[in-house]
């Protein structure tokens, strides 16, 4: 039986986690190791295995609140006409399947829940150690104190330090691509997220919307980046409309609006798909932390929480914690490859036009793959 848990990062999985483990009267304490507790605001695309996760949590219409509901994802040519649409699909009686919000608006949502429900939190600590006793861990921590716990949730991100610590040689590997950000103004009637396929602009890649309330969307490329490059903050609105110019249709409109270069979000696309299994004795992985993807599938924070719930449904059964590790891996590993690798290759094709297959059938192959119950 588990009975008290620490968790190693307050981010989606980590607060998600501890939301899941206090529904099972698992007693949970988080530590963050950012004072400040804040997000960046970009904004995220989630479907519908997000919502059902959520909404397991008990916090799926607070979420729905926070975003904007839309009807799927299209598929357009580089001057915005229609190639191919994939309606959304709700997996929950009386909320929505895709939906877009922003990164702060889900933070709140789920630490809004992790308040009040009283789940300790410590800001701007993380563990200084850690020792697996066997039977339980027992960590040190950054600010002094010390604890002994059934188990150790890492729920810290890409670049876990938990994983460093038990895996050193496992390390996000740069996919060659990256991804430009930025909020511009949603058009009205605008009820769809679009993928504009490559345009011939010197630049590999593609380029998209998603609505993230009724006045507000926000656009991003992703491109070819090789070497890793790195743009002085000045020019990173110039740099995003090289890459956005030849679109035509919404696309071509919204570039318009990127002009101020502190607004845009650049970050290099890193991946780390750990194998089976995600755990070590008394030490667990999830999120991030096991198997950050690329963002093509839009399902890093959907992987994120329902790792959250399963975990907390196993560790709340009547079984030894090795067990429950084990049953939980059996019911995620397999689904989280599957949008890693899915997303890595959609990615590889992006790079490599005259290599590339289908992207609209393997999109809605893994979107009915993910509507299946975990």
């Amino acid at each position: 039986m588990t009975k008290k848990v620490c968790v190693i990062g307050g981010g989606v999985a980590g607060l998600a986690v501890a939301i899941g483990l206090h529904r099972q009267g698992i007693a949970v304490e988080v530590v963050e190791k950012d004072a400040n507790w804040s997000v960046y605001h970009v904004g995220i695309i989630v479907q519908s295995n997000f919502v059902r996760a959520l909404d397991q949590l008990g916090i799926g219409k607070e979420a729905v609140a926070a975003g904007y509901p839309y009807n799927g994802v299209r598929f357009m040519t580089p001057a915005g006409d229609l190639i191919a649409q994939i309606p959304a699909e709700s997996q929950v009686d009386g909320l929505p399947g895709d939906l877009g919000l922003t990164r702060p608006a889900l933070h709140q949502v789920l630490t809004t829940r992790v308040k009040e429900l009283g789940i300790p939190v410590k800001l701007g600590v993380t563990f200084e150690s850690f020792t697996d006793t066997g039977d339980g861990v027992d960590v040190t921590f950054s600010d002094g104190t010390s604890g002994s716990y059934d188990l150790l949730i890492g729920c810290d991100g890409n670049y876990s330090a938990v994983r460093k610590v038990l895996w050193p040689e496992a390390a996000p590997q740069y996919t060659g691509q990256a991804v430009w950000r930025y909020n511009v103004p949603k058009p009205a009637g605008l009820e769809w997220s679009d993928i504009y396929l490559g345009v011939d602009n010197g630049f590999n890649g593609k380029s998209g919307y998603c609505p993230l309330t009724p006045t507000e969307m926000y656009i991003f490329a992703v491109i070819e980046e090789p070497g890793k490059p790195r743009f002085p903050t000045e020019t990173l609105a110039d740099e995003m409309k090289k890459r956005l110019a030849g679109y035509g249709g919404i696309m071509g409109e919204a570039a318009k609006h990127v002009t101020d270069p502190n607004l845009v979000v650049y970050r290099p696309l890193e991946a780390c798909i750990m194998p089976d299994p995600w755990y070590q004795s008394r030490v667990v992985l999830i999120g991030d932390a096991a198997h950050s993807a690329t963002p093509h599938l839009g399902q890093g924070a959907a992987m994120a929480v329902e790792d959250a719930v399963v975990l907390a449904e196993e560790l709340g059964k009547s079984q030894p914690v090795d067990m429950a590790l084990k049953a939980f891996m059996a019911r995620r590993f397999e689904r989280a490859k599957l949008v890693g690798t899915s997303s890595i290759m959609l990615g590889e094709w992006e790079m490599h036009p005259e290599q590339a297959g289908n992207p609209v059938e393997v999109t809605e192959r893994v979107r009915q793959a993910l509507a299946e119950p975990v």
